[in-house]
């Protein structure tokens, strides 16, 4: 049976990924100084102005507003009225509330004198969710993978200056064609890209498909792939000054490209206490190393919280129908073999560190170098395959 799946990126200049960048940075500078810190650093960018909010306790000296026009200079807002050295910047930071301080600092189990990895409890409820299969080397989803591929090769040929005329803006989109669950081929490829108005939209669809399109191998393309290329016909204003931006309203982009539930949660912005993040990193962590160790060849896992408790309340397994043990099975295996309280996941992946800026921009996942992307479980988990 024949399906089509499509997933969107967008590129660092994104307003809503500008102020994701922001927000990271912002992050990574307090854990410079405060590797204790606790933060929920939102930014809301619109035409000239950007505004700083949320919570952080720490013992940090961040200016907040020098961080942020050296974030938008180096993303490549130094034009427009959002120019890094022209935009307006308020900041509305308070300190976290003592309320939610008493869960996080000392979890439920901890109080009832429980292990030292109890020590901290989830900063917040809700359900996250991991993802993994093998349509990639990295082990994600095809769609996605390439939208991110476009997506950064945008920023690279204007950066390096191949096409000049191109801005920081840009949003890509990839329709795969499966056949029996499997990608076959590329049947759509979209492209939009914030250019300057010198160049003509012919001379930039030309260039677009010969340096960006290019870079989706070839045998995934043919004579039928369908390519739309800036379709509105101008892209000129864009950036906050064409749409506002948000922190944390591209959590799709951030991680599998819609192919499996999402729990709501951004990850942005906010210290490795928030389970939002944190355990969404290593819920993908367990998937990875499952379908590495091949106990299914895709597998969704989902994990849930309480405030202020530090073991999850629930796990849940689907592989759709591929796990060479039954889903039940494998949810009991994630458990024994994997410590999902929010002390041991921020010790695992050294998440009090500034790491955050690189993960702002292309997704948290599917990347060398991230802590969760490794599969150092893999060969361990091998044991249970009957």
């Amino acid at each position: 049976m024949k399906k089509l799946f499509t997933s969107e990126s967008v590129t660092e200049g994104h307003p809503d990924k500008l102020c994701d960048r922001i927000s990271d940075a912002i992050v990574d500078e307090i854990y410079r100084q405060d590797n204790n810190a606790r933060c929920a650093v939102e930014c809301c960018a619109a035409f000239d102005r950007l505004l700083i909010m949320g919570e952080v306790t720490s013992s940090a000296s961040v200016d907040y507003e020098a961080v942020a026009r050296r974030t938008i200079k180096e993303i490549g807002y130094n034009f427009g009225t959002f120019a890094y050295d022209k935009c307006n910047i308020t900041v509305a930071v308070h300190s976290q509330s003592p309320d939610i301080a008493l869960g996080v600092d000392s979890s439920m189990e901890n109080k009832a004198g429980g292990a030292h990895e109890d020590l901290l409890g989830a900063g917040d409820q809700g359900m996250m969710f991991g993802y993994a299969c093998r349509e990639t080397e990295e082990l994600m989803p095809l769609p996605i993978a390439l939208a991110h591929t476009l997506a950064r090769r945008l920023q690279d040929v204007r950066q390096s200056g191949l096409l000049p005329y191109l801005r920081p803006d840009g949003k890509t989109q990839v329709t795969v064609e499966y056949e029996d669950n499997k990608p076959k081929r590329v049947d759509t490829v979209v492209i939009s890209a914030q250019h300057n108005e010198k160049v003509t939209q012919s001379k930039l669809k030309e260039d677009v498909i010969k340096h960006v399109v290019s870079v989706i191998p070839s045998a995934l393309l043919d004579g039928e792939t369908k390519y739309l290329i800036n379709p509105t016909g101008r892209f000129e204003i864009g950036g906050p000054e064409g749409d506002s931006g948000l922190t944390g309203r591209k959590i799709i982009v951030d991680t599998y490209g819609g192919r499996c539930a999402h729990g709501g949660g951004a990850f942005s912005g906010k210290d490795p206490t928030k389970v939002d993040r944190s355990a969404a990193y290593m819920a993908r962590y367990v998937c990875k190393n499952i379908v590495a160790a091949g106990l299914a060849d895709e597998v969704e896992l989902q994990v849930a919280y309480a405030i202020g408790v530090s073991h999850p309340v629930s796990v849940f397994v689907n592989t759709y129908g591929t796990g060479k043990l039954g889903d039940g099975e494998i949810a009991d295996i994630v458990v024994k073999e994997f410590d999902l309280r929010p002390y041991s996941i921020i010790k695992k992946f050294g998440l009090r560190a500034p790491v955050y800026s690189q993960t702002a921009a292309y997704g948290h996942f599917g990347k060398s170098g991230l802590a969760w992307e490794r599969v150092d479980k893999a060969e361990d988990l091998k044991k249970y395959i009957k």
